[in-house]
């Protein structure tokens, strides 16, 4: 039922000529070898949502998203020139969550717990912080069932458990996303289902879960040394993998935004240093920290 996992293979037309210069020569928001320093906040918790298969121009600005345009957007900050890496989905969030594909270049089911290679779960346990995840339809804690339609639920979304240096049981469905959110661990992150994430459904389904769903957490966060995050795998193959990617909570200037260039690499780089690491995974070790944004 696994397919064999794949040598990695370097991505085509990701962002044409030039944006596969850049990313071979570093230029993606990072400079090669060299981390950049920068002023952080230190928040107590970092909520981060991933949303699926949207271009920037689809999202930012669209009356189908206003609770992303209206309220997160308008009250925090946003990154106009953000992409994703590669395509399709599951290469996309292994290199959100381990600076790296892991040889993964398609959506297909691998063997769970595959590698052991360095990624945010395993630095923030090393260091003796908290993490988790919360993903919807997931059938049961620490399930590494791949799919589930009647819940539609698929792992390639889940990047935790390709991971044997990330505790099964550190993977929680959504039903136990807490409602007291200082319990919430240090670093976490929110996956939705296939709808609800807008890849099966709209974006306008996507919005509104988002409202419903994390709008308390991101209210509580501003008043509580938290910050929520949400960003896009992909895009939809026509933006050249332009996405969105919004910040808000605590420390984060209200209506602000950035037009340096990010990627995967610099989200997970920052995740890192907000949560206090000193360590990096994968190319987040040679990418800068998204600045401009704080107060």
């Amino acid at each position: 039922m696994f397919s064999r996992i794949r040598r990695p293979r370097r991505s085509v037309s990701l962002f044409g000529a030039t944006g596969l210069v850049a990313a071979s020569l570093g230029l993606w928001g990072s400079a090669p070898g060299v981390a950049q320093a920068a002023a952080l906040p230190t928040p107590d918790h970092v909520v981060v949502v991933v949303f699926e298969n949207h271009a920037y121009e689809q999202v930012i600005g669209s009356s189908s998203a206003p609770y992303l345009n209206n309220t997160l957007k308008a009250g925090g900050a946003n990154l106009t020139n953000s992409f994703a890496l590669t395509h399709p989905s599951q290469p996309n969030y292994m290199d959100l969550f381990s600076g790296a594909t892991q040889g993964v270049t398609d959506d297909s089911c691998y063997t769970p717990q595959f590698s052991g290679a360095a990624n945010l779960g395993s630095e923030l346990i090393a260091a003796g912080k908290t993490w988790g995840s919360y993903n919807e339809g997931l059938p049961s804690e620490g399930s590494t069932t791949c799919t589930n339609s009647a819940t539609k639920y698929a792992r390639k979304h889940n990047p935790w458990f390709a991971f044997n240096n990330v505790p099964l049981n550190t993977a929680h469905t959504f039903s136990q996303f807490p409602t007291n959110y200082s319990t919430l661990p240090k670093v976490s992150y929110v996956v939705p289902n296939l709808c609800n994430d807008m890849h099966d459904c709209s974006i306008t389904t996507g919005d509104n879960w988002l409202k419903n769903n994390l709008d308390a957490y991101a209210q509580w966060a501003k008043n509580n040394n938290s910050l929520l995050l949400v960003t896009f795998d992909e895009d939809d193959r026509s933006h050249n993998n332009h996405i969105a990617t919004v910040l808000y909570g605590a420390h984060v200037t209200p209506g602000s935004s950035s037009t340096a260039t990010y990627n995967h690499y610099n989200v997970l780089r920052t995740v890192e240093d907000l949560a206090g690491l000193t360590t990096h995974a994968g190319n987040a070790a040679s990418a800068s920290d998204i600045t401009g944004i704080w107060n």
